[in-house]
């Protein structure tokens, strides 16, 4: 069974294809994980994902979704990751961190309050991003980002990397997709800019180009890099697969190793064809068209699905997000199901 089956990229080895998707948990205190990371997180590892990825983490303070979102702005919080990183380690998993900047769907609450724009009176900020378009009805008019501004965002991505090896991880995942920061400069729905940033698809690229070219230069060689992309804005006049799939060429001639495929969230209300893999076909066209390994990631729920999508050469993982929250123990299950024998920690051998 493929979905079983070991991969490696560089010298990094995953026992497995199954990976748990970047989700966040809006619990962190003043960016700082803590114990319910730990339990989130380590009980994933202990599951028998081969890859787990801590949620979006923020390179600057206002490039958070929310107050309670986790961050890698302060060097106090390589200390609160690092036991985190070891116990998952300890499980046999490889351990991702999703360095992520909000743009102008920063400053608002978490999702079980509603998820609404936050006014300063209850600690809300304003948001940057390419352009004065708020993000919908509702949201605030963001600041647009100076020329400077995005130097300092680009080396602060750099730092958040530093950061991220400091405290143990071994991939880092720059998000560019769900319309935060990096995918509001690709989108023409949100970025009108008219200097080197705007425009022409190299100048919408070229934030998250330098960018990538910025954390590269500091990720180990040894250690993958991946990008978390939104194929399709699902909009007209907006990002689609051809251009994803350019943008993905680029990413493989500056030392991209896997293009994480999701797909929306540039702008509300559009209508998104959801279902059982509904965003596969976006992974297997990059995968195919740029030679480039690909993440599939979108209602798989299945083990008969994932391992599908992997035996027929769609994806090289398949990144699990909802069916990890509803089942941390997704993988062992799937093993079950596909009458395969996997590792299991010693204190749970007996139940296996």
């Amino acid at each position: 069974m493929k979905l079983f089956q070991p991969f490696r990229l560089r010298q990094i080895e995953f026992q497995n294809r199954i990976a748990v998707s970047a989700m966040c948990e809006y619990s962190a205190v003043d960016g700082h994980p803590g114990t319910w990371h730990l339990v989130h997180l380590g009980s994933r590892a202990v599951g028998g994902a081969a890859l787990v990825m801590a949620e979006a983490s923020a390179v600057q303070e206002l490039g958070r979704i929310s107050p309670g979102d986790t961050g890698l702005y302060l060097d106090s919080h390589i200390d609160a990751w690092k036991p985190i990183v070891q116990f998952m380690k300890e499980q046999g998993a490889v351990t991702g961190i999703q360095l992520a900047h909000a743009g102008r769907k920063a400053s608002t609450d978490a999702p079980w309050r509603g998820g609404k724009p936050l006014s300063k009176q209850h600690g809300g900020w304003t948001p940057v991003a390419p352009s004065v378009l708020p993000f919908g009805d509702g949201y605030p008019a963001p600041r647009e980002l100076t020329a400077e501004e995005l130097d300092q965002v680009i080396r602060d991505f750099e730092s958040a990397a530093h950061r991220a090896l400091a405290a143990g991880f071994q991939i880092v995942e720059i998000h560019a997709a769900h319309g935060y920061l990096l995918h509001q400069f690709l989108s023409p729905l949100s970025n009108h800019r008219t200097d080197s940033y705007g425009g022409s698809f190299q100048n919408r690229i070229r934030l998250l180009i330098r960018v990538t070219q910025a954390v590269r230069e500091v990720w180990p060689e040894s250690y993958p890099l991946f990008v978390r992309i939104s194929a399709t804005d699902w909009a007209e006049g907006g990002w689609d697969l051809e251009q994803s799939i350019e943008l993905s060429r680029r990413f493989k001639g500056i030392g991209v190793d896997l293009v994480d495929v999701s797909s929306g969230g540039a702008v509300p209300n559009v209508k998104i064809p959801v279902g059982p893999g509904y965003q596969v076909e976006f992974a297997e066209a990059i995968r195919k068209e740029v030679g480039i390994a690909t993440g599939a990631v979108g209602m798989i729920t299945d083990p008969a699905q994932a391992d599908t999508i992997l035996s027929s050469e769609q994806a090289d993982m398949v990144f699990l997000a909802r069916e990890m929250l509803r089942d941390p123990y997704w993988p062992r299950r799937a093993a079950r199901a596909l009458n395969v024998e996997v590792k299991s920690p010693p204190q749970y051998a007996r139940a296996w």
